[in-house]
């Protein structure tokens, strides 16, 4: 099968399943025209990230990594009333280029956009005790994979849901002696998974617009360690 049969797939979903609506199409336009790139997740993964928060009855999410608030204007979406989301994004043009999105999507009363450094900012969270996070969302530098990984558990609750997209990369994530840094945080990043007995975890390989890849869910089952 062919990257063209994937995305035609894909398209067919959308259309079928009215996957798209007029805020979510100007969101992934306004990117487009702020030359943001092309990494949003595809409408369908959209909607599945919102199934699967609606289903934890979310009404505190976590998202590392805004880029351009495509992901955020679904998880947005999803909470339950009085619920908040907090994202965070390393570029402020990328952030000023989101709360534009989320604003003309009519969510800002319910999002807030935090820039800098996820690393910084995680730390920064706990000190305000703005958790535990219902579901926490990762799709960010992926060399910090394991420091996002460890703070998604630290922010959140048991019964709480993790997922961390593009964990596949085209299929690389087998080869141990990579020396690609995405790779080798990703590597590791399970290799924490696999060791935690607060999480039970799977990962899925997936085929679409975005091309072949996948997503870790983790769901944690205790905080205590």
């Amino acid at each position: 099968m062919s990257q063209d049969q994937w995305t035609a797939v894909d398209r067919y979903f959308t259309e079928q399943l009215h996957l798209s609506d007029l805020a979510l199409d100007a969101a992934m336009q306004a990117n487009s025209a702020a030359g943001l790139p092309a990494i949003d997740v595809a409408p369908n993964q959209g909607k599945l990230l919102n199934l699967l928060a609606r289903l934890v009855q979310a009404t505190k999410i976590l998202e590392i990594g805004t880029l351009g608030g495509y992901s955020t204007i679904w998880l947005a979406r999803a909470l339950s009333p009085g619920g908040r989301l907090i994202s965070l994004g390393f570029s402020p043009k990328h952030a000023d280029v989101a709360r534009s999105n989320i604003k003309r999507a009519g969510l800002s009363d319910r999002v807030e956009i935090r820039v800098g450094a996820a690393l910084e900012s995680l730390p920064v969270l706990e000190k305000e005790g703005l958790g535990p996070f219902d579901f926490i969302f990762v799709d960010a530098d992926k060399p910090n994979n394991p420091g996002y990984l460890e703070w998604a558990i630290k922010l959140s609750r048991p019964g709480a849901l993790i997922i961390v997209d593009n964990v596949v990369r085209d299929g690389a994530i087998v080869d141990a002696s990579s020396t690609d840094p995405t790779i080798q945080g990703t590597r590791r990043m399970f290799e924490m998974i696999s060791r935690d007995s607060r999480l039970s975890a799977t990962a899925l390989q997936t085929v679409g617009s975005k091309g072949y890849d996948g997503f870790a869910m983790a769901l944690v089952t205790d905080q205590q360690k």
